[in-house]
């Protein structure tokens, strides 16, 4: 049976038909994300970072300088959310109110704990598969003073929600006779043509980069 993740912090109280707490949705909709925004309070204030991320199973792995206030904070066993979204459309009413947008979300709980130094440099290629899959193998990896000066953490998801709307706007029944348009607009979003900077001497565009 496949695990869902819903539990009290995490179960969507608006519009709940929209709420989906199986693995197959929300590790889609993570996967398919290149930045989430990490939610945490510091002495009463909220603070909402956005950063790389990577997935490997039911874990979500940060990295960031060893003195970030991020993951210094985080890694003291915390509270964390964490929170991926994608905009798929806007949805124009013929009423301001019923505006939306069509979208996927994942809302995640859980709290985060360090990677050990042993395990530090599979984590990263993790991450580095996250941004563009298999640029790890083809470019310098981290020496031992980077190594140091990076932590990484993995948070073990506790809870979670994903949340989609599709489809078109929901006008009220009496407004569909008001003249006015109404539908979407599909929000498309992808990869240009890459650009070599000025220190590139005839080298060949790696295939990570031609297969974006």
């Amino acid at each position: 049976m496949e695990k869902s993740y819903l539990g009290d912090k995490s179960k969507v109280k608006r519009i709940p038909n929209r709420g989906h707490y199986d693995e197959k949705t929300l590790f889609e909709i993570i996967d398919n994300g290149l930045i989430c925004h990490v939610g945490f309070c510091i002495d009463g204030q909220p603070f909402v970072i956005p950063t790389l991320y990577g997935r490997e199973g039911n874990k979500i792995y940060l990295h960031g300088a060893s003195t970030s206030r991020m993951l210094k904070s985080l890694e003291k066993n915390i509270p964390v959310c964490i929170t991926v979204t994608h905009v798929d459309a806007l949805v124009l009413a013929r009423s301001a109110f019923h505006h939306s947008m069509n979208y996927r979300s994942a809302v995640v709980f859980g709290k985060a704990t360090k990677v050990s130094d042993e395990d530090k440099e599979r984590v990263l290629k993790v991450i580095s598969d996250q941004v563009i899959t298999g640029r790890w193998e083809e470019v310098r990896k981290p020496n031992a003073k980077e190594l140091k000066a990076t932590t990484v953490l993995e948070l073990i998801i506790d809870e979670a929600s994903s949340k989609i709307r599709t489809g078109p706007p929901g006008d009220e029944k009496e407004d569909l006779e008001l003249g006015i348009w109404a539908g979407l607009v599909p929000l498309n979003t992808g990869f240009g043509a890459p650009q070599a900077d000025e220190f590139v001497k005839g080298e060949e565009t790696p295939d990570s980069v031609i297969k974006l």
